[in-house]
């Protein structure tokens, strides 16, 4: 099974790093990539769609919303050299659902323990906003990535507007009356395929700085979401 898992996991991926199906996102994403942030001035920036990276036998899928301008657009990986990630991946260290408390680029021998990670929207869109048809463009890719990683039980969003993208990806999946379901910090949402939705502020510098979430309370969630699937 992780022989088929990884196989097919290839071919997607591939699929999706071709895509060029959204014309403002194709020209978003390479006009970051060629004018550069002046710190990154002399990389060679991925400036292509960012696939899911992770453990393809995971019980936890960890969902963001898109790459980051200068983090996974430019490294190629997802949640892979900003602020966020590092934030993030010192968590995941933390709990044993990382090898290692750092993800700065591909090379870096990181690996995801029980863990997949991935993005609603697989391509930056200009200030973070995602068009709901260019979200509905690559929820068929999210879809197949929930088929071929079979294990999954739980589904953790980072940020508001990644759970948002989530529920709008299910209520367009499934026969799924979303009424009355709110984003609010380590909720549990039951999904119709009976995964368990949980909500995570995102790990993003203005929350850290805010107060709104730190390291403990951030470590604190993820040791409840790994008894979960204990």
């Amino acid at each position: 099974m992780e022989k088929y898992n990884n196989k097919s996991l290839l071919v997607l991926n591939k699929r999706i790093i071709k895509c060029n199906s959204c014309e403002r996102l194709l020209e978003f994403r390479t006009k970051i990539a060629r004018e550069k942030r002046k710190m990154y001035a002399n990389e060679n920036y991925w400036g292509k769609p960012i696939t899911g990276f992770g453990d393809t036998k995971a019980k936890i899928m960890i969902i963001g919303l898109a790459p980051a301008a200068h983090g996974g657009n430019r490294t190629g990986r997802v949640f892979t050299g900003d602020k966020s990630s590092d934030f993030l991946f010192e968590c995941l260290g933390n709990v044993g659902l990382a090898n290692q408390s750092y993800s700065v680029n591909r090379n870096d021998g990181l690996k995801l323990i029980n863990a997949y990670l991935t993005l609603s929207l697989k391509c930056v869109p200009p200030g973070d906003k995602p068009t709901k048809q260019e979200l509905l463009n690559c929820s068929n890719y999210l879809k197949e990535e929930f088929l071929i990683l079979k294990n999954v039980k739980v589904v953790v969003a980072l940020g508001k507007i990644a759970f948002d993208s989530i529920i709008f990806f299910y209520k367009n999946n499934f026969k799924y009356n979303t009424k009355g379901i709110n984003f609010s910090h380590g909720s549990i949402t039951m999904l119709p395929d009976n995964k368990k939705l949980i909500s995570c502020y995102h790990p993003s510098p203005r929350n850290v700085n805010t107060g709104r979430i730190n390291l403990f309370k951030f470590t604190k969630l993820f040791k409840e979401i790994i008894m979960l699937i204990s």
